[in-house]
C-alpha cells in the first residue's frame, strides 16, 4: 500500500498485483511458499498448539537453511514466534463490566490472526485500555463455531481471491449481530482492519459491508474519535521525559490514519513524540521473508527507519503498529518495537 501513497497519480498497485497473481494461479497453480503464506489463518490454531515444535526453526541454523532451500524463506530472517497464551475461543465472549451500560459503551474488539498467535500481549493490553476507559468489550466467536475469524489479508497478498472471499464472508456473518446493534468494530493490525475498508466492497455484495467499513476502526482512531467528542475517560499517568519514536505502517499512511495514532499517543501526559519520516519498512507483509527479496527488504529499511531506531536512546519506546514492521525493526536494529496500545497500557493508572 506504500505505492498508493507514493505514486503521483495514486495508482493502487497492490490491488493490481492481487489480480495478476490470481490470474497467474489459475493458469500455473500455487507454489508451496505462497500456500504457507496464504493459508496461515487456517493452520495457525494447530501450529500454536505445537508452538515448541513450530519454533524450532528459529533456534536451528540447519533448519533455517533447509527452509530456505525448500520453501524460499530467508535463512537470515527470523520467523514470528508461535505463542500458546493466546485468547482462546472460550474467552471470546462478552466481557461484563460492573453496573449498567448503554449500547453506546459497547464495542467489538477484533483480535487478528497475528496478534492472536504471535503477540497476544497486544490483545490483552487493548482489553485493559478499553475496559479502563469504561467500555464493555465483546470478543466475537466465529458464527460457524470454528477457528477465529480472519480478514483474508494473507490470501489476498498471494492472489488467492476466492479463499479471501470465504474469510470475508465469515467475518461479516460473525459481526452481523453487533453491527445491527450499531456497535463499533475496533482492530489492532492496520493491514487487517483496513483490508475491511478497502477490499471488502470488491469481494462481497452483502449489503452489510458498507456499514462494516464505516464502523471498522483501528484502536487509535476509536480513541481519538471518542476524545474529540469529549467521551473518552481514560486514566493515564504522566510519563515526564519519556520519549516515543513512531513508525507508520503503509496502510496507516495510505488511508490517512497516522494523525489519529499521534492524537492517541498524545493522550499520555508528558510523553514526547517523534514521528519517523520513512516509507515502507521493507517487509511488505511476507515480501521481506523471501530469500529472493531479503537484501532489498533490508536496504529499504536502511533508508531511514533503521538508522532512526539505532539513534534512539535505549529508554525510548519504538512504536510500530504493524506486526511486520516490528519484526523488521527487531531483525534489522536489534530493538523491540511495541504497538501503540502497549504505551497506553503502560501509562494506565492502576487502582
Amino acid at each position: 500500500k506504500a505505492c498508493r501513497r507514493e505514486c503521483p497519480t495514486g495508482v493502487d498497485l497492490a490491488k493490481m498485483k492481487i489480480e495478476v497473481l490470481h490470474q497467474r494461479h489459475r493458469r500455473y497453480g500455487v507454489s508451496l511458499e505462497e500456500r504457507l503464506v496464504g493459508y496461515l489463518p487456517r493452520y495457525a490454531p494447530w501450529a500454536a498448539r505445537l508452538a515448541g515444535l513450530a519454533n524450532l526453526r528459529n533456534r536451528s541454523p540447519w533448519l533455517a537453511r533447509l527452509t530456505e532451500r525448500r520453501l524460499g524463506v530467508a535463512a537470515r530472517r527470523s520467523l514470528p514466534t508461535w505463542r500458546r497464551d493466546w485468547i482462546h475461543r472460550r474467552e471470546r465472549r462478552e466481557r461484563r463490566g460492573s453496573g449498567e451500560r448503554t449500547e453506546t459503551r459497547k464495542l467489538v474488539l477484533w483480535v487478528d490472526t497475528f496478534n492472536t498467535y504471535f503477540e497476544p500481549e497486544n490483545a490483552f493490553a487493548a482489553l485493559r485500555v478499553l475496559e479502563a476507559a469504561g467500555y464493555e468489550v465483546v470478543l466475537p466467536a466465529a458464527a460457524d463455531g470454528g477457528r477465529p475469524i480472519c480478514c483474508g489479508r494473507t490470501f489476498l497478498s498471494v492472489g488467492l481471491v476466492d479463499q479471501a472471499r470465504e474469510e470475508a464472508a465469515r467475518v461479516v456473518e460473525t459481526l452481523r449481530p453487533y453491527l445491527e446493534r450499531g456497535m463499533p468494530v475496533v482492530g489492532l493490525e492496520p493491514s487487517c482492519l483496513l483490508t475491511v475498508r478497502d477490499e471488502y466492497g470488491g469481494l462481497l455484495s452483502d449489503p452489510l459491508v458498507p456499514g462494516l467499513a464505516e464502523r471498522a476502526m483501528l484502536l487509535e482512531e476509536f480513541l481519538a474519535h471518542e476524545a474529540s467528542r469529549g467521551e473518552l475517560h481514560l486514566p493515564l499517568a504522566p510519563q515526564p521525559g519519556r520519549r516515543a519514536l513512531v513508525h507508520g505502517h503503509c496502510h496507516q499512511k495510505a488511508f490517512g490514519v497516522m494523525p489519529a495514532v499521534e492524537q492517541a499517543l498524545r493522550l499520555v501526559p508528558g510523553l514526547e513524540l517523534e514521528m519517523i519520516e520513512s516509507s515502507c519498512c521493507g517487509m511488505a507483509g511476507a515480501f521481506g521473508y523471501s530469500a529472493r527479496h531479503y537484501d532489498v527488504s533490508i536496504r529499504m529499511a536502511e533508508l531511514s527507519l533503521l538508522p532512526a531506531v539505532r539513534g534512539a536512546p535505549p529508554e525510548a519506546w519504538v512504536v510500530a503498529d504493524g506486526t511486520s514492521c516490528r519484526h523488521q525493526i527487531r531483525d534489522g536494529a536489534g530493538r523491540d518495537a511495541v504497538h501503540a496500545v502497549r504505551v497506553l497500557d503502560h501509562a494506565l493508572v492502576r487502582s
